[in-house]
């Protein structure tokens, strides 16, 4: 397993599920996820396995090394099988915030949506604001996936913004809804 030489916890636990440093080993999961769910993420076509072992290799690899890295990538484990991934991307350190982006296993979505986004939740908040201390995290959502909005609210997060019209998808424009929370912990 690589460890990110930024976080002093590399294991977080809780319900029987595990986020851990992003695994080599689930990347054909990853790859085939991304593409079965690209109509709500900001992926302009569908990753190839060439792509995919490039990503890893050239961009995530790298990742593991540095003092503060543009992202932080971890697997979701229920039992010890990945169920998804996700993490902090367009990390900003010095002002203390990053995007929060997850993707679970296209099949898990119908009847598992709401248990294991917030069982994500619970975890990625410890790597966030008990390990890295950040100020605030956020989401970046198209308006594709209204039962994101309630898990997320469930969870402590508030509705921040709505950017109207702001992406182009699918011929026509849809709006870019925005949610929040803030370290409580962090002062």
């Amino acid at each position: 397993m690589e460890n990110y030489k930024v976080l002093d916890n590399q294991i977080f636990k809780n319900n029987g599920y595990t986020l851990m440093p992003i695994r080599y080993e689930d990347r054909w999961n990853i790859m085939k996820w991304r593409n079965e769910q690209i109509y709500h993420l900001r992926q302009s076509k569908p990753l190839n396995k060439k792509d995919q072992e490039n990503y890893f290799k050239e961009t995530i690899m790298k990742l593991f090394e540095q003092d503060f890295p543009s992202q932080i990538l971890l697997s979701l484990l229920k039992d010890k099988i990945c169920i998804g991934y996700g993490g902090l991307v367009h990390i900003n350190w010095k002002d203390s915030n990053a995007e929060l982006s997850f993707i679970m296993d296209t099949n898990l979505e119908k009847n598992k949506f709401h248990i294991i986004w917030s069982n994500f939740l619970v975890l990625i908040e410890r790597v966030i604001f008990n390990d890295l201390k950040l100020h605030k995290i956020y989401t970046y959502a198209f308006d594709l996936r209204p039962q994101i909005y309630e898990v997320l609210e469930q969870n402590g997060f508030t509705r921040e913004a709505t950017l109207k019209e702001h992406c182009h998808i699918d011929k026509k424009y849809i709006d870019v809804i925005l949610h929040s929370k803030f370290n409580e912990k962090r002062y």
